[in-house]
């Protein structure tokens, strides 16, 4: 039976069919720029209902850093809970889409993964398809809509949690620290310690979720059942799940890093190039980084695709002309020997008295 590397299946699909990674970058971005236009509408909206006098015209025209922070102190006096009720509001309409999207999307996108592999798998001869016999994409109806919802509300509701985390850290660490006797070096590492624990747990409990969608689309499963899934499926084949998690990761970071070094290149000519190409070269940097990490990310969930569809592997046949051995001094049972009982011993013949001796 031929191998098969889940890693190595899910990258060659992100390489073969281009079209869904466009997809899982079209509907990310589709929130993404959804945020970006509403923060700026919603800051430009903020900034035109901010009465602006003619002494603080005056010190923002004196750009002293002094002055001008006391004119916009004075601006921004009073509008702060006007500024936090849209910011609640705005971030409300934001998740509420997100949750919309990514439901579409994998509704779009698992589908084809799935079939891509029952085709993939089946070509390879890698055994049976017996437990996903029909193919995925006719799985797709009505309640794994309702039931992906609700995955990824289970995620925006960890991901208000893990909010609420760093906010419990930031209160813990002020215990330690105290104005009659301030310790800021001791704050700041219970600080790090906490927000360190937060963000591992929200990472694990959001990787999670997002796994159990696969079963959702693929089984139909509701929320609670894909979640099951999901365990087994970890449980069950670890290592296969930690190597596609740990390749991907690794793609990751040498993406970052790859951007990382070329954002320093425009800066570094800072003095030489206009500030119009200078931001320019800037975004586009940007947005071929979130193209490269939705890229990995279709990578990691065909990964996962794979290993769900792969066949459980069969059981080792014993072949029957091996006797088993016993150890030194030992008797075997009886059915451990071929054929079972051996017939024609005249003790264990079931007809009375056969074995008695003459006269006896």
């Amino acid at each position: 039976m031929p191998d098969i590397s889940p890693t190595v299946e899910g990258f060659r699909l992100a390489f073969r069919r281009p079209a869904l990674s466009l997809a899982e970058v079209v509907w990310r971005w589709s929130v993404g720029a959804t945020a970006a236009a509403l923060f700026l509408f919603g800051l430009f909206e903020y900034f035109n209902t901010l009465p602006v006098t003619d002494g603080e015209i005056l010190l923002l025209r004196t750009k002293q850093p002094i002055l001008v922070a006391q004119a916009i102190a004075q601006l921004l006096h009073g509008s702060g809970s006007r500024a936090l009720t849209a910011a609640l509001f705005a971030l409300l309409a934001i998740a509420l889409f997100w949750m919309v999207a990514a439901s579409l999307g994998r509704m779009a996108i698992v589908p084809c993964l799935l079939d891509y592999f029952h085709a993939r798998i089946d070509s390879a001869s890698i055994g049976s398809l017996a437990k996903h016999e029909t193919s995925a994409a006719g799985k797709v109806s009505t309640p794994a809509f309702r039931y992906l919802f609700r995955l990824n509300f289970l995620r925006v509701v960890v991901a208000v949690a893990g909010f609420s985390g760093f906010v419990g850290a930031g209160i813990l660490a002020s215990f330690t620290s105290s104005t009659a006797d301030p310790i800021p070096g001791l704050a700041f590492l219970v600080f790090l310690s906490f927000a360190a624990f937060v963000c591992l747990a929200w990472w694990f409990l959001n990787w999670f979720l997002s796994l159990a969608a696969l079963f959702v689309v693929r089984d139909c499963e509701d929320a609670l059942g894909a979640i099951s899934a999901a365990v087994s499926l970890c449980r069950e084949r670890t290592e296969a799940v930690f190597a596609v998690s740990l390749w991907t990761a690794l793609s990751h970071l040498v993406v970052f890093v790859a951007a990382t070094s070329l954002v320093f290149l425009p800066l570094g000519l800072s003095g030489m190039l206009p500030g119009q190409i200078l931001a320019l070269a800037l975004v586009l940097i940007t947005l071929v980084y979130f193209a490269m990490v939705d890229w990995v990310s279709m990578a990691r969930l065909a990964g996962y695709a794979c290993i769900a569809e792969l066949p459980d592997a069969p059981p080792v046949p014993v072949s029957p002309s091996v006797a088993p051995t016993t150890p030194a001094g030992s008797v075997a049972p009886l059915a451990a020997f071929k054929g079972g009982i051996d017939r024609d011993e005249l003790i264990m013949s079931d007809i009375p008295n056969l074995a008695r001796e003459p006269g006896v």
